[in-house]
């Protein structure tokens, strides 16, 4: 495979080089952070009054984690370490409490992150000559723009598409021959649908690659979404808090994601003793940023659940990866006493061809017990009228997920496009049971 570097002397940088690079950072960091009001109690709290009081990358482990809540209750000034007048972008992203997380970035920080996902984007293989849409949402959410800046800054044609609205995208990829296109996993699965029901023929698009991210998706629904759109499928890791895109990215050998490491410090802890796991051990993503100024943030708890793979990548970057995020530490279900991960019954589902590509998992109270319902919409093969294949149907997912989470669930077989898309992040999950069970 000839592999490309956007930065070769960089993305192979020797080990020793990188952490060099990374504790020099490191100090940068502390010293943007010691101008913000949250940071600066924290700090002297843990003895750290300069930049000269980090001494090695294991004296990060002095400072506090950072949770989202600390975010929530810093809004809106309690991380911005620049004047406003020095601030020329904000995103946000609100939660449940309605308070959002809002990072801010100076001009600088935004063209490291575009830096960034360039980086991101010409290593699965882009080039100038590529056509980028973009078919996912601008505006606050950090996803449109943060790879949009990034196509451009990699030199592609980028076409602003946004989400939804699939009949103007075909149109788009096939006025403009798009060969390059971003949205959720969930959003690609529904555009193949749309495609049969508009008789859009895959002849005549020229769609090779997709980038998809912003939701936790499973290997067989990559699979599934190469097979019916014929294209090859990178998978993206950002969060909002840590810029967005472009954290981490797989390379051609599409087996894990390479976190840029001279941009972010990567740990893994137990969520549950705060702990380090050890290498290839399954726990929570911790982050520290160190490629922006206006917003430093450290040791932010991600939530999210992955493990670094302790073998080399066969492309050369030295850049440790991170496998598949294979859901959020709070997103976990308890059903009946039984943990379970979402993406354990998509990948019962994805992995089977009379299924369809959209899918509700519903959780309620049934008396004192859980009740656990699995709505799936079928494939194009099987028809609703016919009772003896939907029976059949029925009973080999519910052996199947029962086999994979000790728990037997509902199944109900929806035609498919009748279960709701969404044009964003697609949404699961419906847990119904009162909040204080």
């Amino acid at each position: 495979m000839n592999f490309q570097y956007w930065q070769p002397d960089i993305e192979k940088m020797p080990r020793a080089e990188l952490e060099t690079l990374q504790l020099q950072k490191l100090k940068e960091e502390v010293r943007f952070a010691l101008r913000t009001s949250f940071y600066r109690s924290r700090f002297e709290a843990a003895g750290i009054k300069s930049p000269d009081d980090i001494t090695s990358l294991n004296d990060l482990a002095k400072i506090p984690f950072t949770t989202k809540n600390d975010l929530r209750d810093g809004f809106p000034y309690g991380f911005l370490s620049i004047p406003k007048e020095a601030v020329v972008r904000l995103h946000a992203s609100s939660g449940t409490t309605g308070i959002p997380t809002t990072i801010y970035f100076n001009r600088d920080d935004i063209k490291q992150w575009a830096n960034y996902m360039a980086r991101c984007m010409f290593g699965t293989g882009c080039t100038k000559s590529d056509v980028f849409q973009n078919m996912i949402g601008y505006g606050l959410f950090t996803g449109g723009l943060g790879m949009h800046q990034g196509g451009e800054e990699m030199g592609m044609l980028v076409i602003p598409a946004g989400a939804g609205n699939t009949n103007r995208q075909f149109k788009l990829m096939q006025d403009f021959g798009t060969t390059v296109v971003h949205a959720t996993p969930s959003f690609l699965l529904h555009v193949e649908t749309k495609m049969q029901e508009a008789g859009v023929k895959r002849e005549s698009l020229s769609i090779k690659k997709a980038f998809a991210g912003a939701e936790p998706y499973s290997e067989d629904t990559r699979r599934r979404i190469e097979s019916l759109l014929h294209v090859d499928v990178y998978n993206s890791y950002g969060l909002s808090e840590m810029n967005g895109p472009g954290v981490a990215f797989e390379c051609q050998c599409k087996d894990g994601l390479h976190i840029w490491e001279d941009g972010y410090i990567a740990e893994i802890i137990n969520p549950d003793t705060l702990e380090p796991v050890k290498d290839g051990e399954i726990g929570e993503l911790v982050l520290t940023i160190l490629c922006r100024e206006a917003t430093p943030i450290f040791r932010y708890r991600t939530r999210d659940l992955t493990a670094f793979y302790t073998e080399p990548c066969p492309c050369g970057r030295t850049h440790r990866r991170l496998r598949r995020i294979t859901g959020r530490s709070d997103d976990m279900l308890i059903i009946n006493g039984v943990n379970v991960f979402p993406s354990q019954i998509e990948e019962v589902l994805m992995g089977m061809k009379e299924v369809g590509n959209n899918y509700l998992i519903v959780v309620e109270k049934d008396g004192a017990l859980d009740r656990l319902t699995v709505k799936t919409e079928i494939g194009p093969d099987i028809f609703m009228d016919d009772a003896r294949p939907l029976n059949a149907l029925k009973e080999k997912i519910k052996e199947t997920i029962q086999a994979s989470i000790s728990i037997s669930p509902r199944v109900e077989l929806h035609e498919g496009g009748s279960l709701p898309i969404s044009e964003g992040k697609a949404v699961r999950v419906q847990d119904t049971r009162p909040k204080d069970i």
